[in-house]
C-alpha cells in the first residue's frame, strides 16, 4: 500500500538452525551442531538415522525459503523495500557466507528475524552469538546486525496455533473429540540451561515459563477446559537432569487415566522440524496408536499467511511505526544489537541442549 517506503535499515536476515537437504549431508550437519561437545559417534550415528529414515533431507531449509517468499510478499504489500537475506547456523547457506554476500550488495544495516520465538541459550542468545560470529568473520566493516525481538505471545503467532489446534481437534473421529485432551511439546532443555534463562533479576526458567505462556494463552484462545504442558526431544547422557515429562511417557500416564485421544500442539516450533516429524508424527503417533489412543498433531504456524504478517509487524514495531503487541505477562526480551546479550550474565549457564533439528 502506497508509496516504497525508504528506510535506514537496509535488509532482513531470517536466521535459523539449518537442516541437511540430501544424505550426504546429514553426518556433516550433525557434526556441525555438536563441534566442541564431545558427543560420541555413537550418537551421532542414532541422530543420522532418523534423517536418513526422510532420505536424508531435514524440511527446514525449505520451509524457511517458503517463509521468505511470503515475507517478501508481506514487505511489499507494506511498501517496506528490504531485500531478505537467508542464513544458517549449522549447514546452508552458512550465516557467515550470508553476511559476507549482505556486505558485498552494499548492506550496511539489517534487521535479523531468528526462527525461534523464545528467551533461554538456544532459544534467544545463541542466535546473538550466531551473529557476532559472523560478523566477526568478516570484520570491521561488517553490516551492522539488530535482532528482533522475542515474539513467543504475539497475536498473529497465537491466533495461528489456536486455528492448527481447532482443526486438529476436528480431524478425530466425532466420537473422540469433546473428550480429548489438549497436550503442548517445546523442546526440552536441560534443568540447568532453563534455570539460567533470562537476564539474572528476572530469577531464571525464562525459557520454560514462555512456553507456559503461549500455552496457556493457546487454551484460552481455543476454549478447552484444561491442558498439559510436556517436553521432547531430549538429549545428552542420562544423569544430566532435562526437562520433563517426555511426550511419549506422558502418553502413557494419559492412557492410564483412561484418556482416549489427544491434540498435539508443537507449541515449541516454528516449522515442522526433524524433531517434530520423528518425535511427534513418528514416536508419539506409533506410541497412541499402540495404546488405542486417537492423536491428533496440529500445524506448526510458519506455513500460515500469519506469520509473515508476524515478521512484517516487528520490522514496522521496530522501526518505529506500531506499537508493540502482546498478549502474556511473562517478559520477553532478545532486541540487541551486534550480538551482544541481552543483559549481563543472560543465560550465562547454559548447556547446549540438541543433537539435530
Amino acid at each position: 500500500m502506497g508509496d516504497t517506503v525508504v528506510r535506514a535499515v537496509d535488509a532482513l536476515l531470517l536466521l535459523s538452525f539449518g537442516g541437511p537437504e540430501r544424505p550426504e549431508d546429514v553426518m556433516p550437519f550433525l557434526e556441525n551442531v555438536t563441534r566442541g561437545r564431545g558427543v560420541p559417534r555413537e550418537r551421532l550415528d542414532a541422530v543420522a538415522e532418523h534423517y536418513l529414515h526422510f532420505g536424508g533431507v531435514s524440511p527446514i531449509n525449505a520451509l524457511n525459503r517458503d517463509i521468505i517468499t511470503a515475507v517478501e510478499a508481506e514487505l511489499a504489500t507494506a511498501g517496506l523495500d528490504l531485500p531478505v537475506y537467508f542464513g544458517n547456523r549449522n549447514w546452508h547457506p552458512m550465516v557467515e557466507d550470508t553476511v559476507a554476500r549482505m556486505a558485498a550488495d552494499g548492506v550496511g544495516s539489517a534487521l535479523v528475524f531468528p526462527t525461534s520465538a523464545w528467551g533461554g541459550y538456544s532459544g534467544c542468545l545463541q542466535y546473538h552469538e550466531d551473529i557476532a560470529r559472523a560478523r566477526a568473520a568478516f570484520g570491521a566493516s561488517a553490516p551492522e546486525l539488530v535482532k528482533l525481538r522475542q515474539y513467543f505471545d504475539h497475536p498473529l503467532l497465537i491466533e495461528a496455533f489456536a486455528d492448527a489446534i481447532r482443526v486438529a481437534r476436528e480431524r478425530l473421529p466425532v466420537d473422540q473429540r469433546a473428550g480429548a485432551r489438549l497436550v503442548f511439546t517445546a523442546h526440552s532443555v536441560p534443568v540447568s540451561a532453563d534455570a539460567a534463562a533470562g537476564p539474572p533479576p528476572d530469577g531464571g526458567t525464562l525459557y520454560s515459563r514462555q512456553v507456559a505462556e503461549a500455552a496457556r494463552l493457546c487454551t484460552a484462545a481455543t476454549g478447552f477446559p484444561d491442558y498439559d504442558l510436556v517436553w521432547q526431544s531430549r538429549s545428552g547422557p542420562p544423569q544430566v537432569p532435562w526437562l520433563e515429562p517426555d511426550i511419549v511417557d506422558h502418553l502413557d500416564d494419559l492412557a492410564a487415566k483412561g484418556v482416549e485421544a489427544v491434540v498435539v500442539c508443537p507449541v515449541g516450533f516454528v516449522s515442522d522440524h526433524l524433531e517434530v516429524i520423528w518425535d511427534l508424527d513418528n514416536e508419539a503417533a506409533q506410541k497412541a496408536a499402540e495404546l488405542g489412543m486417537g492423536f491428533s498433531r496440529a500445524a506448526t504456524p510458519g506455513a500460515d499467511p500469519r506469520f509473515a504478517k508476524l515478521v512484517v509487524e516487528l520490522i514496522s514495531e521496530h522501526l518505529g511505526d506500531t506499537e508493540p503487541r502482546r498478549l502474556g505477562g511473562v517478559p520477553g526480551y532478545g532486541c540487541t544489537r551486534n550480538g551482544a546479550p541481552c543483559a549481563p550474565g543472560c543465560c550465562a549457564a547454559n548447556r547446549r541442549p540438541s543433537a539435530g533439528n
